[in-house]
């Protein structure tokens, strides 16, 4: 059989796998409350193979090795810092965020951030501006197409229609207990998928060996072994990879992955979710090396037939069996499905949750029964879900050419500045006020996009005494991550500014949110 005919196979039957996951989810909602967060439904093991694989996501299985195809070893970096500030910021604010939550009935993180500030500003705030998380989805199906593409051999349309038809099929149906489900196998998948690499690395397979593969790489480009290399700004200091580290602290409490910290069974099990999702987390970055392995087998002739995202899959269909390299390709698939299905549920509840329920309702429906306003939001939630799906599908369809990993911090990088301030820093002291939560949240978004979109540009310093600096702002504007970090230390500044000269919250409120001292 072909490599075509073996991955329509494997792909049939992963289909098929998650539409009885789907189907098994859809039972379990039994409420709106459901549909968003699967209350209280899961133990920590499942739970955390869901976790650590949405926290990876398609930007670890083909942008991370796409990035070390291009710059080599120093991307190794960026591979296995990322979990340390990721799971850093879920130890500093999993407490808070999973008991105020559960006692305030949350569904999302902007609700969340609403409740803890009592401020329909910020949930408001983060709803909406969540929204550009859309960027971060469409990265998810650019990888999804590029495994459709290379595997089954369509076109790009197909594949991207593919890509979205399935995703959408099984998280319509049942909701976050879906997500969960599908997440937590695919997570699994993703493990071992992530370890087999890692000792086909040090195996140097396909290579001759581990010391054939290094003077491989150092002949095709010396900087291709280097620890640090110059060519690109996240790859080119150790700056690049501080920032790296502080940027990742506020990931885990994206909408998407932190609302499933509401899911976990119960309080005495979130010590033990927390250390197997950061064992699951620290294992899933190996699959990065797969990147070197391609580059010391196939050369440079990526970059002139696919580009560098296909990294991965070149190199499973150049080294193995027609069957091996398909079914291998499932758990690619899988990396990118986990974390997309997540996003589809977190924007969903932007609308019917954070808009409809929380600020519609009360001044539209006054007089709605419970049952029926629930019912109107189950509704909302798996309407938003298609029409977020299919929007995301035609913006895929325009940036499909980005690096994943750089297109999905486009959405990503905006939202970890503001939250900062707000979460981070509001899950740490108490001292932080509506108003500089607030100020906090829209400082550091706008930061990041001044930044980042090059609004404020260093060469402005040309000719000054700054003008060292100035360079070195520019050079790394380019980064998202320091982007990212630069726009969050803005945020808890500002933060801790405004929260000083403004009015406390309520010392009730405190206790009930932080718990007492």
């Amino acid at each position: 059989m072909s490599l075509h005919s073996w991955s329509w196979l494997f792909l049939v039957a992963y289909v098929a796998v998650m539409a009885a996951f789907g189907v098994l989810g859809g039972r379990r909602v039994a409420s709106a409350d459901d549909f968003a967060t699967a209350r209280g439904g899961y133990g920590p093991l499942i739970l955390a193979l869901a976790f650590a694989s949405t926290a990876a996501s398609g930007a670890t299985f083909l942008g991370l090795p796409g990035l070390t195809y291009t710059y080599g070893l120093s991307t190794l970096w960026i591979a296995f810092l990322y979990p340390l500030g990721l799971y850093t910021g879920i130890l500093i604010c999993q407490r808070t965020i999973g008991r105020y939550g559960n006692l305030a009935g949350a569904r999302s993180i902007p609700e969340f951030l609403g409740e803890r500030y009592q401020s329909e500003g910020l949930r408001l705030s983060a709803a909406v501006f969540s929204l550009i998380l859309l960027f971060y989805l469409a990265g998810q199906l650019v990888a999804g197409l590029i495994m459709f593409e290379m595997m089954l051999g369509l076109s790009q349309a197909t594949a991207l229609t593919i890509t979205t038809v399935v995703l959408l099929g099984y998280v319509t149906l049942g909701g976050a207990h879906a997500d969960i489900l599908t997440d937590g196998a695919q997570g699994f998948l993703m493990v071992v998928l992530a370890i087999a690499i890692l000792i086909m690395f040090l195996l140097g397979a396909g290579n001759g060996g581990l010391g054939e593969l290094l003077s491989s790489l150092r002949a095709q480009d010396p900087q291709l072994v280097e620890p640090l290399h110059p060519g690109a700004a996240i790859t080119a200091s150790v700056w690049a990879f501080v920032s790296l580290t502080i940027a990742h602290i506020p990931l885990g409490l994206l909408p998407h992955i932190g609302n499933k910290l509401w899911a976990i069974k119960s309080e005495r099990s979130r010590s033990q979710f927390v250390i197997m999702a950061f064992t699951f987390g620290i294992v899933l970055p190996a699959i990065t090396l797969g990147g070197a392995l391609a580059r010391g087998r196939l050369g440079s002739s990526l970059f002139e037939a696919g580009g560098a995202n296909t990294a991965l899959p070149a190199l499973f269909i150049d080294l193995f069996p027609t069957w091996l390299a398909a079914l291998l390709g499932v758990g690619i698939l899988s990396a990118v499905m986990s974390t997309a299905d997540g996003l589809v549920i977190s924007t969903s509840q932007v609308f019917a949750n954070d808009i409809y329920r929380r600020s519609l309702a009360p001044r539209l429906h006054r007089n709605l029964d419970r049952a029926a306003l629930d019912r109107n939001v189950l509704i909302i939630s798996r309407v938003v879900t298609a029409l977020t799906m299919l929007g995301s599908a035609v913006l895929a369809w325009f940036v499909m050419d980005m690096n994943v990993v750089l297109l999905v911090w486009v959405g990503i990088g905006g939202f970890t500045a503001a939250m900062a301030g707000p979460l981070v820093l509001g899950s740490l002291w108490r001292g932080v006020t509506r108003a500089g939560a607030l100020a906090g949240f829209w400082t550091g978004a706008v930061t990041f996009v001044a930044i980042h979109g090059e609004f404020v540009s260093g060469l402005w310093l040309e000719g000054t005494a700054l003008e060292a600096f100035g360079r070195w702002f520019a050079f790394n504007a380019a980064s998202p991550y320091s982007a990212a970090t630069l726009g969050g230390l803005t945020s808890v500044a500002v933060t801790v500014a405004v929260s000083w000269r403004t009015q406390p919250l309520p010392q009730a409120h405190l206790e009930r949110v932080l718990a007492p001292r």
